[in-house]
């Protein structure tokens, strides 16, 4: 390729991933507000808003270590070219479509993981996978939904025994402001952990044309980042929502307080270890685990079950299309 066709091929995968980056925020925006949404506590409105501005502030409060991890823990840089980003994002992009369409709550994180492992492996077989990274990302699959799972239960409990002499009336007043609060922490984790994947894919892209260095990621990628997964939870997944805030179980101010505690802690954790976690993940497992305090009855364990199902589905499934994409891209590519 000529400078100029290099140049233009690599602004479009970057304007590609950041789409991707918008379309996370746009997936997900579900994650940040269902349980505020249908609380009642904001407007869908006010909630996208709410959201979208403690994404971007994330950018103030996150080290870049799930950054680091998605640009060089989860493929080895050295087989990374253009066509191998091409595909891995269209996987990613492909399968958010297709969950979005049918209102599955599944991972934006799992797609992008799973797309990158499917254009390497078409491109080179396993030789490019870096087991670790891989291993340690799938773990959090059921570690994360049992984390928030495990607080969202604890929280809720606790705050049941504080509560116990007040009138429900009183406690919901509480905690819809609190909910502001909480909703604010869950938003901040989500758009550390979650904007910093498209970071590190850019800087897959970057290093492979040589632009930059493994040492070094340029800040105008961390801003744009941020900036396009806050538009994107802005204009929100409403398909997603009502699966999220009701489905899986009935919320009150008071749970919806606790799910989301209990999802922030798990984010900020996975987010200060450099581990891409799934927010999806993180805080179905808050809301179920809230909703197992009033029995195992008051969680529609079907909903669940069917959630499970994506989420088990989505890196194998982005993979193939990834593969595909791969495929395509060599019409387009030349390396």
């Amino acid at each position: 390729m000529g400078l100029f066709e290099v140049s233009t091929t690599l602004a479009l995968l970057v304007m590609l991933a950041l789409a991707f980056d918008f379309m996370n925020g746009f997936h997900d925006a579900a994650n940040s507000i269902a349980t505020v949404v249908s609380t009642g506590v904001l407007k869908p409105w006010q909630a996208v808003l709410w959201a979208a501005l403690f994404n971007i502030l994330a950018f103030w409060v996150f080290h870049l270590s799930v950054a680091a991890t998605v640009g060089k823990g989860i493929i080895d840089p050295s087989f990374v070219d253009s066509r191998v980003i091409f595909g891995a994002l269209i996987g990613a992009i492909g399968w958010n479509l297709i969950t979005w369409y049918y209102g599955i709550p599944s991972s934006s994180s799992h797609a992008l993981i799973g797309g990158m492992i499917g254009a390497a492996l078409t491109k080179a077989g396993s030789t490019p996978l870096l087991w670790p990274g891989i291993l340690k990302t799938a773990s959090f699959i059921f570690i994360s939904p049992l984390l928030g799972m495990t607080l969202g239960a604890l929280i809720m409990l606790l705050l049941s025994w504080i509560c116990v002499r007040q009138t429900p009336r009183r406690v919901d007043r509480w905690f819809r402001r609190f909910q502001l609060v909480s909703s604010a922490a869950y938003s901040l984790g989500h758009g550390g952990n979650d904007a910093q994947k498209t970071m590190g894919i850019i800087w897959l892209l970057l290093i492979a044309n040589g632009v930059t260095t493994e040492d070094h990621l340029p800040s105008w990628v961390v801003i744009s980042c941020f900036l396009a997964i806050g538009f994107g939870t802005m204009f929100g997944g409403w398909r997603i929502v009502k699966t999220m805030g009701q489905r899986i179980t009935k919320i009150r101010p008071m749970g919806g307080f606790a799910a989301e505690c209990a999802g922030s802690i798990t984010l900020f954790l996975a987010t200060h270890y450099g581990i891409p976690v799934s927010t999806t993940h993180t805080i179905t497992g808050a809301i179920v685990g809230v909703g197992t305090t009033r029995g195992t009855t008051a969680v529609r364990w079907g909903v669940a079950g069917n959630i499970v199902i994506a989420w088990i589905i989505t890196i194998p499934a982005s993979a193939a299309i990834a593969g595909f994409a791969w495929w395509v891209g060599g019409l387009f590519f030349e390396r």
